[in-house]
C-alpha cells in the first residue's frame, strides 16, 4: 500500500466512524431537506464539495503528510459540541439538530486535517468551509430570514411601481396599487430560490475569480439581487394581473414561475462576474504596467 493510500484509508475510517455515531443527524438533515423547500440547497452541499475536492486531487497529493495536533484538536471539539448538546435538553429539537450536525462536520474537518494534513487542507479550505452549509439553520433564525426578505421584497416591488408611475401605498408587505391589494406572503420571499442562488454564486466566485475580496463581493451582491429578483416577480405578476389577465394572480406562472427571475438574477451574477474577471486580468491587478511587464530585464 503506497503512502497515500494508507492516509486515504485512514481518512476512510475515521469518516465511517462518524457516520456510525453520527449517521441520526444526517438522515434527519436529508429528511427535512426533502419534505422542506426551505431546506432544498442542503442536498447539493455534499456533492458539491466532494466534486471541488477531487477536482484537486493532483494537487493534493505531494502536500499529504499528517498533523496529529491540529486535527485531534478538531475531532475534540466535535465530541464536546456533541456532549454540549446531549447535556442539554431544554434545546429545542431543531438546534439540537443543528448542534449535532455542527458536530459532524467539525469531525469530517477533523479528520481530513489529521490525515492529510494542513497545507493540504489549506489547497480545498473552501470545499471543507462549504459542507457548513450541511447545518440547518434553527427555525426562529430561518423565520427571520424569510421576513427580512419579505419586507426587502416589498419595498423592492414599491420601488418598481413608483419608478414607472403606477400610484403605490405600502404599509409593511402590504402593497396596494389601482384595482389591487396584494400581500407579500413568507411564499412570496422565494426564500429557496434566494437560498439557490447564494449557494451557486458561492460556487461560481471560487472556481472563476481569484482575488479573495472579489469572491466576498460577488456573494455579497448575490443577496440584493435575491431580493430585487423578488421584487420584480411580485411587480411583475401584479402588472399582468391587473392589465392583462386578472388569472395571472393565481394561475401556473404565479406558482411555477420563479424559474424565469431565477434565470434573471443569475444572469445577473454572470455579468458581475464577468466584469470582476475582467478587472483581475487587468495589469494593475499585478502592479505593474503595460511596458513594464513586457520588459526583458536587460
Amino acid at each position: 500500500m503506497t503512502r497515500l493510500a494508507k492516509h486515504q484509508a485512514a481518512f476512510a475510517l475515521f469518516w465511517a466512524a462518524s457516520l456510525l455515531v453520527g449517521w441520526r443527524p444526517l438522515v434527519e438533515v436529508f429528511a427535512l431537506s426533502s419534505r422542506n423547500d426551505e431546506y432544498t440547497y442542503v442536498l447539493l452541499i455534499l456533492p458539491i464539495s466532494a466534486a471541488l475536492i477531487f477536482l484537486e486531487r493532483r494537487a493534493l497529493r505531494p502536500l499529504v503528510t499528517l498533523n496529529v495536533r491540529s486535527g485531534s484538536a478538531l475531532l475534540v471539539a466535535a465530541v464536546l459540541i456533541t456532549c454540549m448538546s446531549l447535556a442539554w435538553p431544554a434545546l429545542s429539537g431543531d438546534a439540537q439538530l443543528s448542534i449535532r450536525m455542527l458536530a459532524l462536520v467539525l469531525s469530517w474537518m477533523g479528520a481530513f486535517e489529521f490525515c492529510f494534513g494542513s497545507r493540504a487542507s489549506r489547497l480545498v479550505s473552501f470545499p471543507l468551509c462549504f459542507l457548513f452549509g450541511l447545518v440547518p439553520p434553527p427555525q426562529h433564525l430561518l423565520v427571520a430570514i424569510v421576513a427580512l426578505l419579505q419586507q426587502g421584497s416589498a419595498w423592492t416591488a414599491y420601488l418598481l411601481f413608483a419608478a414607472f408611475g403606477i400610484p403605490v401605498a405600502q404599509d409593511g408587505v402590504l402593497l396596494t396599487i389601482p384595482g389591487l391589494t396584494l400581500k407579500v406572503a413568507q411564499e412570496c420571499s422565494s426564500i429557496r430560490s434566494s437560498l439557490m442562488l447564494l449557494v451557486t454564486t458561492m460556487v461560481l466566485a471560487h472556481l472563476l475569480l481569484r482575488s479573495p475580496w472579489r469572491k466576498a463581493l460577488l456573494v455579497a451582491l448575490a443577496i440584493p439581487l435575491s431580493v430585487a429578483k423578488n421584487g420584480l416577480r411580485i411587480f411583475t405578476i401584479a402588472m399582468l394581473g391587473t392589465r392583462a389577465d386578472p388569472g395571472y394572480l393565481t394561475g401556473r406562472f404565479h406558482r411555477q414561475g420563479g424559474i424565469v427571475f431565477f434565470a434573471i438574477a443569475l444572469f445577473g451574477i454572470f455579468t458581475l462576474l464577468w466584469i470582476l474577471q475582467r478587472g483581475e486580468d487587468l495589469p494593475l491587478e499585478t502592479g505593474l504596467s503595460p511596458a513594464k511587464s513586457n520588459a526583458t530585464g536587460y
